[in-house]
């Protein structure tokens, strides 16, 4: 790292960009000769995209930035779900399609736009697994499943970091799985029904070990395909006709109904969890299955739904046309204050701006043609360097 001395110098950030030109260069031999922590320390004032923009010069950076000094620095405590202002990095919006193999493209939040270029898993550390299948992000993390070996993969492309967990029984069909991060971990929910079998496996990250618990048909029935939502220390799962909301305790492992009912007239239903204390929930209102509206209400103390906002009609009718009112292909999920429903017969997202309470269409991805199938499946990705697997 010495010979890379004189570089560092001239970006140093105690020094502005104006004040460098006309200031005389520092000497090399006093940067060779600073203590390791000391160079590191005065390093870690580097902003994050520069840091790692530098990489490529010297081999000892990339360790450089899981240094106690570098995380320290930049890594947050908060969860997945938080604001995006404390990150070094933009958010984005992931479009998963079997039009594109192994890669994403990216629409930028904080900009605005699509980008140009996009995330690919070939570029990281799983192209030794050639048969992953994209499930979930949280938190900066992907959950991908690997048919061939039943496992898990859990990884950070950012940090290139990534473990493998073996699925907890290896005839195990992954009808259903919860992917949810915390500020202590991340936990991995997965329903299981074969024969006479019907049970659920949780997976802590922190003890790296999987707890089996029984019996979940008499509450969520026969379709269980939407996947939960982390709120007060339980996964919130809204069930088919007739609609209920049910919650699986992750700390007893026993499933419970909450007091308060639920609006009527409803045709679907999906719930969002907002991380920092608020659960909202999706859904149609008509008759015979037909959504005449489509509202968004939040759970309010009482265990009682608070009505929030409708969409507007001319948008509701555009939503409910590319679902044919088929609403098992509706699907939501919260991104950096924005409330995503998505469809996977459908290219764009429908979004609601929690802070200015309106809604809005996503623009289309300009790469995808003009005719493609359907396959849509949209992913919030908040990267987060120091997010471990």
């Amino acid at each position: 790292m010495k010979r890379n001395t004189h570089m560092i110098m001239s970006l140093s950030p105690a020094t502005p960009r104006s004040a460098a030109a006309a200031a005389p260069p520092m000497d090399p031999k006093i940067w060779s000769k600073l203590p390791p922590e000391i160079l590191e320390y005065i390093l870690s004032f580097l902003p994050l995209k520069t840091f790692l923009n530098l990489r490529s010069t010297c081999k000892g950076f990339w360790p450089l930035i899981f240094s106690p000094s570098f995380v320290s620095k930049h890594s947050s405590p908060s969860s997945s779900s938080s604001s995006s202002s404390s990150s070094p990095f933009s958010s984005f919006l992931l479009l998963s399609h079997p039009q594109f193999h192994r890669h994403f493209p990216l629409y930028d939040c904080t900009l605005g736009t699509w980008r140009n270029i996009s995330l690919s898993l070939s570029d990281s550390s799983l192209q030794c697994f050639p048969s992953l299948t994209t499930l979930v992000t949280s938190g900066g993390l992907f959950c991908l499943s690997d048919s061939l070996s039943c496992s898990l993969i859990v990884c950070n492309l950012l940090a290139k970091s990534s473990r493998k967990i073996q699925y907890p029984s290896l005839s195990l069909h992954l009808e259903h799985l919860t992917f949810v991060t915390t500020p202590t971990g991340y936990t991995i929910f997965v329903l299981c029904s074969e024969a006479a079998t019907n049970c659920a496996f949780v997976y802590d990250s922190n003890v790296r070990t999987w707890k089996r618990f029984d019996g979940f048909s008499p509450v969520l029935g026969d379709n269980h395909h939407q996947k939960g939502v982390l709120f007060k220390g339980g996964l919130y799962f809204a069930t088919p006709e007739p609609f209920s909301v049910v919650i699986f305790d992750l700390g007893s492992g026993r499933w419970e109904k909450p007091i308060g009912g639920l609006p009527s007239q409803l045709t679907f239903v999906r719930l969002v969890n907002d991380g920092e204390g608020k659960l909202y929930m999706i859904g149609g209102v008509g008759n015979n299955g037909i959504s005449r509206s489509i509202k968004l209400w939040e759970l309010g103390g009482d265990g009682n739904w608070t009505e929030v906002q409708s969409l507007p009609d001319l948008m509701c009718k555009k939503f409910v046309a590319v679902c044919y009112h088929n609403y098992e292909h509706v699907y939501c999920f919260w991104h950096e204050g924005m409330i995503c429903i998505c469809c996977y017969t459908w290219p764009e997202i429908l979004y609601f701006l929690v802070s200015r309470r309106t809604w809005h269409w996503l623009p289309r991805c300009p790469s995808l043609p003009l005719k493609c199938s359907c396959g849509f499946k949209w992913f919030s990705f908040v990267p987060n360097l120091y997010a471990s697997v």
